[in-house]
């Protein structure tokens, strides 16, 4: 198959579609990361990402994907053998799980329907049985980017004052923020991981921890081996971040990708992430039609704004489709995660993307369905302008 004309449509749900003013900023010489110039834009970008992540505690940033922002919330909280409960979500939850096991702590799960997400009372029923209060945290993935099923963080922090347990709770953002409303202060979250690579619409390579008080206290009992991931020793530096070289074009980035959100206004953003997902579940729930594909989360009011799992109907690979997409009409979609892969494909509707775009990367996924002899509805595309209008 001849390799396809014209620019390719990325509809993956990370790394995401980076802006031109974006990639302009980024593109200047290296500079000295010690310079007061420097050193005042990374406070100033730190001072914006607060006001994303709607908090006033503090963040710390490092040169990694949003698993090093994991593993930094691991050794700068806990000591070897504490106990975590881990919300069960999917292939991210999964992962975080099976990193604080190998760094010696214990964890505990709460199973939950993956295509519904889980019962903020079977985490209180959780926290109340442990009468010892041995549990150290809880941790969910706030919109877990295998399934396209959201978690409610304000509805996690309320089963655990319920349950009058002091336990920590620590969110993953890496795939909500900048997309869907994030308020870690008044959702009472003490810890939140992000990365640079999906909402905010920057290349992978940098993450932070935003952490609050109660994070900071924890922090300063912790006896996990860490250094480059140590909050402390980055509080020691003018930055306040990193343990090494800092990447000082991702930060001219940042600036950029903070002022895009700043133009839009961030209600904006949100109310644009949920106009487009809404219009992509349309076209699903079109093409489910004559048992074609389905929407993976089952529960409205889960579903994800920034990314669409789309379960295949049996007997077809969804890795198939996303080669035709691709190899046909130059559309690059998400893969199934972990046991999902094969079964599902993966739309990502976040970031820099508006209505045409969109509607391009359906109508592609459309056109493979029909070109593959896939069983589905018609009419998603239009399901999509209709809800677009």
């Amino acid at each position: 198959m001849p390799k396809p004309r014209g620019r390719q449509f990325f509809a993956n749900p990370g790394p995401t579609n980076i802006p031109d003013s974006i990639l302009r900023a980024i593109d200047r010489p290296a500079q000295d990361f010690m310079e007061e110039a420097f050193i005042a834009l990374v406070r100033d970008c730190t001072a914006r990402l607060k006001r994303i992540l709607g908090t006033s505690g503090e963040v710390f940033m490092m040169a990694s994907s949003g698993h090093g922002a994991w593993e930094a919330s691991l050794v700068n909280l806990f000591s070897p053998g504490d106990r975590l409960l881990m919300l069960e979500s999917g292939y991210f939850s999964e992962s975080w799980t099976e990193m604080a096991r190998k760094f010696g702590l214990e964890v505990e799960t709460v199973a939950a329907d993956r295509r519904r997400g889980v019962d903020p009372a079977a985490v209180e029923a959780a926290l109340r049985a442990d009468a010892a209060h041995a549990l150290k945290a809880v941790c969910l993935v706030h919109n877990e980017t295998s399934t396209g099923v959201t978690v409610p963080p304000a509805a996690i922090r309320a089963a655990i004052d319920a349950a009058r347990h002091p336990a920590l709770l620590l969110a993953d953002t890496i795939s909500s923020l900048g997309s869907m409303p994030f308020r870690m202060d008044e959702w009472g979250i003490d810890l939140a991981v992000g990365g640079s690579q999906k909402g905010l619409m920057l290349p992978t390579g940098m993450a932070f921890t935003a952490v609050g008080a109660k994070g900071m206290e924890a922090h300063r009992r912790a006896r996990l081996p860490r250094h480059y991931m140590d909050w402390s020793v980055m509080m020691t530096r003018p930055h306040r971040s990193f343990v090494g070289t800092v990447p000082t074009q991702m930060f001219h980035g940042l600036a950029e990708a903070l002022r895009l959100i700043e133009e839009e206004g961030l209600e904006a953003v949100f109310a644009r992430h949920a106009r487009l997902g809404g219009a992509v579940r349309a076209a699903v729930r079109a093409w489910s039609g004559n048992q074609g594909p389905q929407i993976y989360c089952v529960d409205p009011q889960r579903q994800s704004n920034s990314v669409t799992a789309i379960l295949m109907p049996d007997g077809h690979d969804a890795e198939a489709l996303r080669r035709h997409a691709a190899g046909r009409y130059n559309v690059s979609l998400g893969g199934g995660l972990g046991a999902l892969g094969g079964r599902v494909f993966r739309i990502g509707h976040l970031g820099d993307l508006n209505e045409p775009m969109v509607l391009g990367t359906l109508g592609a996924v459309e056109m493979s369905l029909r070109d593959l002899g896939i069983p589905h509805g018609r009419g998603g595309v239009q399901a999509a302008m209709d809800a677009l209008a």
